[in-house]
């Protein structure tokens, strides 16, 4: 999927939920490239094994905490250097329990990692991107936010909107120097998915979304920011080539049709 040319040396990475599952392949690949990461999550013994792993900074973060969230930009821009990928990445699944006999408190604390965390992470950075001239957010979405047939509601819901808030926030900045991508790595088996999906699902291979990541960090894809990309289903080579086709009729966007 990338190209030799995809080397990301000098440009400075934050990664929430980057201490396992899908984060921390994305903070192995970005660091692979040549970029500098720090590794966010809330175990301390998890972003420090994967910093440790690819000389990164080691980030203890609670994605939810607004101090928290400012003061790991400050720490990441201190250490490394000015912000110029964040990866909003950190992501929980609520309980399978029925919306009525589920607790309520853990049902918000879904929306709270997963949107809000979003939302925090992206106000926390933008303003020094958009001061520096340049920055990208990669947003990891979810097709459980739109494909049909689930029944638990919390992480369905929460990803529905944090798919939405990645691409209002995309126009948002669509005329700055600031770019903002969303993508969905598939479905991985990771500790989260782990036990809720059958050993015959249609897993994704977990190499793809570093792999997207990385691409859309290297500023190739640029023109396609906004748009939902999937990291198993959409080629992104196919889409950059297609990139005013697919601006023109709006595609790849989660639309009603009648």
């Amino acid at each position: 999927m990338s190209q030799p040319a995809d080397r990301l040396d000098g440009q400075v990475a934050l990664v929430t939920g980057g201490g396992r599952g899908i984060g921390a392949l994305i903070a192995r690949e970005l660091a692979g490239a040549g970029a500098r990461v720090a590794v966010a999550a809330r175990s301390r013994d998890q972003v420090e094994e994967v910093a440790t792993e690819i000389d990164g900074l080691a980030v203890e973060l609670d994605v939810t905490d607004r101090t928290a969230i400012e003061r790991a930009v400050e720490q990441t821009e201190r250490e490394l250097g000015p912000i110029d990928l964040l990866c909003a990445n950190a992501g929980i699944a609520s309980g399978d329990a029925d919306l009525w006999a589920s607790d309520p408190a853990e049902w918000w604390r879904t929306f709270e990692v997963n949107v809000l965390g979003v939302y925090l992470s992206a106000r926390a950075v933008i303003p020094g991107m958009l001061e520096r001239g340049r920055g990208r957010l990669v947003i990891t979405g979810s097709g459980a936010g739109y494909l049909p047939g689930a029944s638990s509601t919390g992480y369905t819901s929460s990803k529905a909107a944090a798919n939405r808030l990645a691409e209002t926030l995309a126009n948002a900045l669509e005329e700055t120097p600031v770019r903002v991508f969303l993508i969905s790595p598939g479905l991985v088996r990771t500790e989260m998915t782990e036990g809720r999906f059958a050993d015959d699902a249609a897993w994704t291979p977990s190499e793809l979304a570093p792999r997207l990541v990385r691409v859309l960090a290297s500023g190739r894809a640029d023109a396609l920011a906004g748009r939902y990309i999937h990291a198993e289903h959409d080629h992104i080579e196919d889409l950059i080539s297609r990139s005013e086709e697919i601006r023109e009729h709006d595609l790849n966007a989660v639309r009603l049709r009648r």
